[in-house]
């Protein structure tokens, strides 16, 4: 993810297929007449080969509209307010942190993807696929949230490297963390989450104060974070601990094809994708075939290189630079779906209120 993640950067930079706001993809050298369009919204970071899209078309009779949304949790919002009257009849990119607002807004209709069994039913947001989440949400990816940091820099300063959510409290890193918003922004209320997770309801707000007193850095969102204040990315910034992603060192191997950032995988939390079928739509049959085709193996394939984020389908193969860089979290933090719809927004006005106080 997702904004949200590396994508944003280097999935538009190396597809270059979407722009904000609506482009139409697939068709190839069918005829465009006898195609019905489906609308898909989604986040800016959607990204996939056309290649794939047009043959999804030739099987199908189905070209999908992209309608960009912004990040994940600026979808969610639009999906919400224009419920009543959809502005498209499926939606992918809302990740977990979001995805009980637009339940609790019966935003989705009910419909269970034909692969759920093949690996997404493991990320359903009710834990078994069945119920209110499971049967209107399908998981298509996992890009699990992650401290990253600038390995190049620690050793050229001769400083450890930090492991723990207590090691970036400790004076020594001071002034070296930088994060995204979790006002604004879905990996910043990943972080947010993955320290009420890792210190409790009553111990968060005391490690925020830590981390404030040590100089954190605050931005409004992930591209700022990653691609001008974080040391080991393109935009060689000061700081050299960053919230991004565990896939995110994948892209910053150097040219000896050793990585040059890491992920620290007791940081880390666990955000899923998901699709579904909207509410209202006047197209549901051909939206659950657009749902059926993100699942499917073609697609599925190329989201780790173009979307930087791991298929939800078992069985696909990663990049071989993942099995270096970006190995899949064992066991990231994860507060359940109804704890974060219940408490995200109370989360959100004391953390402003440690931040701006």
């Amino acid at each position: 993810m997702l904004p949200r993640r590396l994508t944003q950067l280097t999935a538009l930079a190396v597809t270059g297929l979407f722009a904000t706001g609506c482009t139409l993809v697939g068709g190839g050298d069918g005829d465009e007449s006898q195609a019905t369009t489906v609308t898909l919204a989604t986040h800016d970071s959607f990204a996939a080969p056309q290649r794939v899209l047009d043959d999804f078309e030739s099987r199908s009779g189905i070209r999908i509209k992209v309608l960009n949304q912004g990040d994940a949790g600026e979808l969610a919002n639009k999906l919400v307010l224009t419920k009543a009257n959809p502005v498209a009849d499926v939606a992918y990119g809302v990740d977990s942190t979001f995805a009980s607002r637009t339940l609790d807004e019966g935003v989705f209709a009910p419909y269970t993807a034909q692969a759920a069994s093949q690996g997404p039913q493991r990320y359903a947001l009710d834990g078994s696929g069945g119920g209110s989440g499971g049967d209107r949400l399908t998981a298509v990816d996992v890009g699990d949230v992650c401290v990253n940091i600038d390995t190049e820099w620690f050793a050229s300063h001769d400083i450890p490297e930090p492991r723990t959510f207590a090691d970036l409290a400790r004076p020594r890193y001071s002034k070296l963390l930088v994060t995204p918003s979790p006002a604004t922004s879905s990996p910043g209320l990943a972080f947010l989450l993955a320290t009420i997770a890792d210190r409790g309801e009553d111990g968060w707000r005391d490690y925020w104060r830590q981390l404030e007193k040590g100089g954190v850095q605050v931005v409004s969102g992930w591209t700022e974070a990653y691609s001008q204040e974080f040391s080991g990315s393109s935009g060689n910034g000061p700081r050299p601990i960053v919230v991004s992603y565990a896939s995110s060192p994948a892209a910053e191997i150097g040219e000896d094809g050793t990585p040059r950032t890491k992920a620290l995988l007791d940081t880390c939390y666990r955000q899923v994708e998901y699709a579904g079928v909207l509410a209202g739509t006047d197209r549901s049959e051909e939206a659950r075939k657009v749902v059926d085709f993100l699942l499917s193996p073609e697609f599925q394939r190329t989201v780790a290189e173009n979307m930087y984020v791991y298929p939800a389908r078992s069985g696909i193969e990663l990049p071989d630079s993942w099995q270096q860089a970006a190995p899949l979290p064992d066991d990231p933090a994860q507060l359940p779906a109804d704890e974060v719809s219940a408490g995200r927004e109370q989360w959100i006005k004391q953390w402003r209120t440690l931040h701006e106080g």
